[in-house]
């Protein structure tokens, strides 16, 4: 299970996702038909943006956009299990990975279903990051997102170096955001 860029027609759909949700009041970390979206906040509760994971035809389409962050590359991965207990956000637990594969893009046993590419952020503390996720549903099908117990999205401090099992070597762990939902 790879990630991709999302080309123009994946990018109008998580558009009018996010933008469905947003006209039916849903709040971040609640799941509304295809689309699931996660508040990231530090443990004390700075808010850094905010992650939208639309159900595609071939895959999950996920749009990260982070603010109030320091300028540099950062790891982001989808953690398994839907709590952002603080300080360490070590409740998230490991990453999503229901393949059973070690982590990375450059790990020939990888990458884990939750690993995406760093997010960059810019000296203006803010960064967006598309990607799709092949493969995989939000809720039902094969290889579902959402189970009983939800998935999290974790921003780490530093960068990852997409080989280095099981993490990336991407230092701690700075904002988490709970996907909530269930089969």
């Amino acid at each position: 299970m790879g990630q991709l860029h999302i080309g123009l027609s994946a990018m109008v759909l998580l558009s009018l996702a996010a933008a469905g949700c947003s006209q039916e009041g849903v709040s971040p970390g609640e799941v509304s038909g295809n689309v699931a979206r996660a508040a990231l906040a530090g443990a004390d509760g700075t808010a850094y943006g905010e992650v939208i994971v639309a159900q595609g035809d071939n895959g999950l389409l996920v749009n990260i956009t982070a603010r109030g962050m320091s300028p540099g590359p950062h790891g982001v991965h989808i953690h398994q299990t839907g709590k952002c207990e603080g300080p360490d956000f070590k409740s998230a637990g490991g990453h999503w990975n229901p393949s059973d594969k070690q982590h990375g893009f450059d790990n020939p046993q990888g990458a884990h279903a939750g690993d995406f590419f760093n997010l960059d952020i810019g000296a203006d503390g803010t960064g967006a990051l598309e990607a799709t996720i092949s493969g995989a549903s939000l809720s039902d099908g094969d290889n579902p997102l959402l189970d009983a117990d939800g998935a999290a999205f974790i921003v780490h401090e530093g960068p990852d170096d997409l080989k280095t099992d099981p993490s990336g070597d991407s230092g701690g762990r700075l904002a988490c955001g709970v996907f909530v939902g269930g089969r």
